[in-house]
Order: C-alpha cells, then structure tokens, then sequence
C-alpha cells in the first residue's frame, strides 16, 4: 500500500455446499491407539493475529479460489457462486471460512448439501461426510446480494467499493471477505481465477493473465487466472469504465494497464516507466515472481490510497512515477513475499518505500541518502511523535501510518551502511528467493541478514526495531 493511507500426490476429493442452518455435529470417533480421544475436530476459527483477532482459520490449507459472478453497478447487486478447493490438515467435524458478504442461499462439501451459520465474519460450515487429514474438499458457496466496503481502524475503507460506474475492489488488510468467501490470511495462499459477467462496455480487471472476453446480450464475461499463489488480500477483480493498454515489457513479461479515461493524462508519465521499473527491480531484487505485469487505475477519490494487488497495483486516483515505483517494488516484497502477522507490516511497507526511494535516485532525483537525511525523515526532531511507535509492532491504527514506511526504509538504509553493498545486495535478493510465494517474519529477516553478513546485529535491530526513540547511534 501507498501513502496517503498510511495504510499444492492427487489425493481423494470432496466437495462442500452450504445451505441452511448449523445442527450439533456428529459425535467424534475416536483417535486409533488413543481409545476415548476424539479423531475429528473443528478447525481453529482464528490464526490469533492479535490486530485482527477473527481474521484467517485453522484446520485446512486452501488450494484454489473460483468465482464466478455476476455484477450490475446501476443496481450494486452481485450474483456469486464461489468455489473453494482445500486440503484438510487435520481430521475435520467443523471449519470455518471468513465472509461478511451477502446472502447464502447454498453451501455444498463433496457435492452434498451442509450445514452452517454465520456469526460476524465467521462462516461455520458442519462438513457431511467429514474431510480427513490429507485429503482435498471443495467448497461451493452460492450467494447474492450487496456487497459494500468495511471500515478499517484508522478509519479508512476498503473491499467492494462502488464508484460510478462499477467497484473498486481492495482488500488490505480485512476486505476481502466482503465479497468473497476466504481464509483470509496472508499465510494461506492460493491461486484463483475469476469469471466475472458486467454490462456491455464495462471491464472487469482481475489479478494474472486475460484468458478470454466474450460479449453477449448486452453483457460481458471476463476470464482471469492468477497461476502463482496469492494472498487473499492482494486479490482483486475491479469494475469499471478503462482505456486498455496491452504490451510486453522488454523481459517479455506481459503487461495490461486499464486506466479510467479521466485518469489518463495524469498518469501517462508514471505509466511510461513501468517496464523501465520493472527492469530495474528486477536487477536489484532478482527474477520478477510473477507471468504477468500492469496497473489499474481507477477514478475512486473516497479511498485515497493505492495498493500493491498482485501483478497489478490498483490506483483510487492519479497515478504517479513514485507511488508506481513503490507498488512495482511490492511485488517482491509484500506479494511474493508476504507478512507472517500484520505487526511484520514494516517488512512490506519499509522495503517498498526502499525500493521507491532507490528508483527515484537511479530516475534522475534525490539520492537515497538524502532521501534519508530529510526533514521527513531522519531529519525529524526527536521528541517527534514519529519515533515514539515500535516498527516491530504498530499497532492497528499506526501499520499503515509513515512510520512502517518511512522507518522501515530507514532500517534498510541503515542496515545498508552497516553490513556493506555486497552483503546488503545478498540479503534483499535472498529475502525475495527464499521466500517466494510464502510468507516470513521479523525474526527471520534478522537471521537472514547476520548470516549474509556475518555480523552479530542485535544491538542494531534492536534499537531500529524494538525501541522507541531516535536513534543515535547504531
């Protein structure tokens, strides 16, 4: 995200339907060799993330996301059938998914109609027959009705937000249970594909490659796959009127830009450098982790940030050389490599504004050093309440103020002086490789950079990331 927020052996197969209402569940047979224990048991209805404590469930591993809707801007109303393919890793009688959207009228499991209810943003499916440990089940989850966007606790709004002539579609970091069934968490990727049907003239823009757009009877159907594994939040399938832009970079990587005609001019500089950041990135942060690149940018003055959806970041406004800079940089970081909690949100937020701060010094503007130094930055006084916040754990309200941002890219700068180039080069291309398309922690970053450098850096992320106050010395 953007400032001014300063925000898969073929295993035997089940499928889920939900309709009706939950009923108590079987009694569980107990565990062999365990007389009396129970084999079957629901899967946690939470990862624990205490910033969000009902986001994310335990108890399978999803595979695959399907969605297949329709969606009329002039009356907001959205027609869904989501499908849902998981491996249970653990003997199931109950699981739980994460969805505030509409109305359910059937949920299925293995092709038979189950039982559940809803509490909040919580989905609990009572699966009949119940998926073992190890075996794969799908989900399907027909559903209509409204979706609407959901407040965040610095009071910004994300999921399915109407604009004038369709939706901006965003979910960092709760949104998208607002129109789509999910675990959503980032330690649970999956790939996805939306089939999204919308009035003639309209586009519907979605993560990954266009497989086909079909018109018929005065609407049209748009195919999207996203092949690598993404987080729930970094999904998108935004609607809208666009101006669309295909093209190959010079890596050869595919790119589609759709940007609301209004927007175009503004954002033609920022646009113009796309391929040239791409290359860029590339050299500094290893192999680009995705088929696909692009933007969408999109007239939704209400939302007033932009974010870094995956293989193509989403604009609520104008689009500029820097903001573009810094949503390209997350694709490796932030995307591919995603944040274990969302008190590790400096590990997403800091190395973007890094690598946006090390585009603008190779474009032609301020070094990074500078960058550094300024008054916005280190330059700040130190009774500023800038320093008073704990990067290793914002808190809800601060993880997407300047202080994950701007601090973080700070660390890295100092890192930089600390460890040496070679060594700070190795450490932010192995960042990126070892951790493609999973997901990573403070505490693995540490470990990462004294073993690249050799050093003992305790004492420095200790002052950097576990104190407050400005540093002096490091």
């Amino acid at each position: 995200m953007t400032l001014p927020r300063l925000r898969g052996a073929a295993l035997a197969t089940a499928t889920l339907v939900v309709a009706g209402s939950l009923v108590a569940p079987n009694a569980a047979s107990a565990a062999p060799g365990n007389p009396g224990a129970p084999r079957f048991s629901p899967g946690a209805p939470s990862i624990g993330d205490p910033y969000f404590p009902d986001q994310g469930n335990g108890g399978y591993d999803v595979q695959h996301y399907d969605l297949n809707f329709s969606y009329d801007p002039a009356t907001r109303f959205m027609d869904a059938t989501a499908t849902i393919t998981a491996l249970a890793t653990q003997d199931l009688d109950q699981f739980n998914l994460d969805f505030r959207g509409p109305e359910i009228s059937s949920l299925t499991v293995n092709g038979k109609q189950n039982d559940f209810t809803r509490d909040g943003q919580e989905l609990i499916v009572t699966p009949r027959p119940k998926p073992k440990t190890g075996q794969t089940f799908t989900v399907v989850v027909k559903y209509a009705g409204v979706p609407g966007p959901v407040t965040d606790p610095d009071g910004s709004i994300e999921g399915w937000i109407p604009t004038d002539d369709g939706a901006f579609v965003v979910g960092e970091p709760q949104g998208t249970p607002a129109w789509l069934p999910s675990n959503d968490t980032p330690t649970d990727k999956a790939t996805f594909r939306f089939t999204a049907k919308v009035p003639e003239g309209l586009t519907a823009v979605g993560n990954g490659q266009l497989l086909s757009q079909q018109t018929q009877d005065g609407w049209t159907t748009f195919v999207w796959d996203n092949t690598e594994p993404m987080a729930t939040y970094l999904s998108t399938i935004t609607i809208g009127k666009f101006e669309v832009t295909e093209s190959v970079t010079p890596s050869g990587i595919p790119s589609y830009v759709a940007i609301d005609p209004r927007l175009v001019a503004g954002s033609a500089n920022a646009v113009s450098q796309i391929p040239k950041m791409m290359e860029f990135f590339t050299e500094k942060f290893g192999p680009y982790p995705f088929a696909s690149t692009g933007a969408i940018i999109d007239y939704a003055p209400q939302v007033g940030y932009a974010l870094e959806t995956q293989t193509k970041p989403i604009f609520s406004n104008t689009a500029s050389v820097g903001t573009m800079a810094h949503e390209i940089a997350h694709q490796w970081y932030g995307n591919s490599v995603s944040p274990e909690r969302w008190k590790d949100i400096w590990l997403n937020e800091g190395f973007a504004t890094y690598g946006q701060w090390m585009y603008t010094e190779f474009n032609g503007g301020a070094t990074v050093n500078t960058t550094f130094n300024s008054s916005s930055n280190y330059g700040r006084a130190a009774s500023s309440s800038f320093w008073q916040v704990l990067l290793a754990d914002p808190g809800p309200m601060d993880m997407f103020s300047s202080i994950p941002y701007n601090r973080g890219a700070m660390t890295l700068h100092a890192l930089r002086g600390k460890v040496g180039e070679e060594a700070f080069t190795r450490i932010l291309r192995q960042w990126a490789s070892i951790h493609q398309y999973s997901h990573a922690a403070t505490a693995d970053f540490i470990s990462l950079a004294e073993r690249e450098s050799g050093q003992d850096l305790t004492a420095f992320f200790d002052v950097w990331l576990f104190q407050k106050g400005k540093p002096t010395s490091w």
